[in-house]
């Protein structure tokens, strides 16, 4: 299956394509580059939003819950990366310890922590699962639709050491995001190495700090190749001590919307682009889609109702929004049977791995997808993302994939970048 791009203004993101294309081995040789200075994250993956105009990230996940998702055929790839991030981590590694969400009714999320574990057993580890559940205090089994079994265990502290009953552990594999912040078991591991580290839970981390950073690495590139960094980078800005529902904070928002609608509508009209441009309103914190809004014009967030406040103060963990980040929107004009469609690609240490579209029936192709109705199509890439066929057209399946794959792991050393500048100077230390 092949998605279908349904635009006819393709002609800026063709040429786009046609320069990644013509361009592949000094993109390879700058991307080396950037992971000999840089430690990429363990995993991750990127939202992506392609207009026809514009390919850019709009979100960067960096405790990826969708491996279940991926197409199988892409499994090797998946191992692949995986020996290469624990061989840098941990190159004499025998144990791991995977501790993730606590989603213990959420199905397709255990599907995913599953396949997680197979990926890394197949890498020679043996992977055990900690939960941090109070009520898991003996191992507990996880029945699965697939007919496999997952096995939840406490988590036992010693020291400054984490594990299982008999288990020590190298590292420790989060995938759980710490959205209510990083619980005393996880903290002063500096015996052992947590992936990621605990200031890249959600708790601390803030969307604006990895797009200001992703900002400098799209400008970087840009110059590599002699493009408008625009075409591969949204424009955001941020606001902080917002408080929906006393509507404090409205004057900062509605300035950063009428602002960055200006500079929209400027580049729109430099591309003769005909487009409505609009901006998206997230929380600066979080993820699953919570607290997001579409905004076409400044006056929207001005005296919003009920609903709407009771919508956008509330995250995942029931955390109360007070920072938002106000981000250029994309439309996307790519459909999978009918129902809009983003890329989703997966990555893992610093190789892309498989990727879906995240498809909605009933969303427009300039709202958010990640709502309730979602669903996933994980046989959308036909070919992995790595690997340019310059014989064919930009727009053939295994371009437009690779331009994909480029574009994500922009968002990577951005991510790679952000953990460094964010990274408290205890963690800087390498655990013996």
């Amino acid at each position: 299956m092949v998605p279908h791009l349904t635009t006819a203004l393709s002609g800026p993101l063709l040429a786009l394509e046609q320069g990644l294309l013509d361009n592949a081995t000094r993109i390879e040789q700058w991307f080396r580059s950037q992971w000999m200075e840089h430690t990429p994250p363990f995993y991750g993956s990127v939202d992506l939003r392609n207009s026809g105009f514009k390919l850019a990230p709009v979100d960067m996940n960096l405790f990826p819950g969708g491996f279940n998702n991926l197409n199988r055929d892409f499994l090797p790839l998946c191992v692949q990366a995986a020996h290469a991030a624990v061989e840098r981590l941990c190159p004499n590694a025998s144990n791991l310890l995977l501790i993730p969400e606590n989603h213990t009714r959420n199905q397709f999320y255990l599907q995913n922590v599953a396949q997680i574990a197979n990926i890394l057993g197949l890498t020679g580890l043996n992977v055990r699962i900690g939960s941090l559940l109070p009520e898991i205090t003996a191992p507990t089994p996880v029945d699965l639709p697939d007919g496999g079994q997952l096995i939840l265990e406490p988590l036992v502290r010693t020291g400054n050491r984490l594990g299982l009953a008999g288990f020590d552990p190298c590292a420790i594999l989060l995938n759980n995001d710490l959205s209510a912040g990083a619980p005393p078991i996880l903290q002063g591991l500096d015996e052992q190495w947590l992936l990621p580290p605990i200031h890249a839970g959600w708790a601390t981390r803030r969307k604006s700090i990895h797009f200001a950073a992703y900002d400098k690495v799209a400008k970087d590139f840009a110059r590599l190749l002699n493009i408008d960094p625009w075409l591969i980078n949204p424009y955001f800005g941020s606001c902080g001590e917002i408080n929906f529902h006393e509507r404090t904070g409205e004057d900062c928002l509605a300035m950063q919307v009428d602002g960055l609608l200006t500079m929209i509508r400027q580049k729109y009209a430099e591309y003769g682009i005909k487009e409505t441009p609009f901006v998206v309103v997230k929380a600066d914190a979080g993820t699953y889609g919570m607290g997001v809004m579409t905004v076409r014009d400044a006056s929207e967030v001005i005296g919003l109702n009920r609903r709407q406040r009771n919508k956008m103060s509330v995250i995942k963990e029931g955390q109360q929004v007070s920072e938002v980040i106000i981000q250029e929107g994309v439309h996307t004009l790519e459909t999978v049977n009918g129902g809009v469609a983003e890329p989703v690609v997966y990555m893992m240490d610093h190789y892309v791995v498989g990727g879906f579209y995240r498809v909605h029936g009933d969303r427009g192709r300039d709202e958010n997808l990640n709502a309730p109705g979602m669903h996933f199509e994980p046989l959308a890439f036909e070919t992995c993302c790595n690997v340019p066929d310059c014989k064919q057209a930009p727009d053939a399946p295994p371009n437009r994939f690779y331009a994909y794959g480029v574009v994500a792991r922009l968002a990577l050393v951005a991510a790679a970048l952000e953990l460094e500048q964010t990274a408290p100077a205890e963690l800087l230390a390498v655990p013996a």
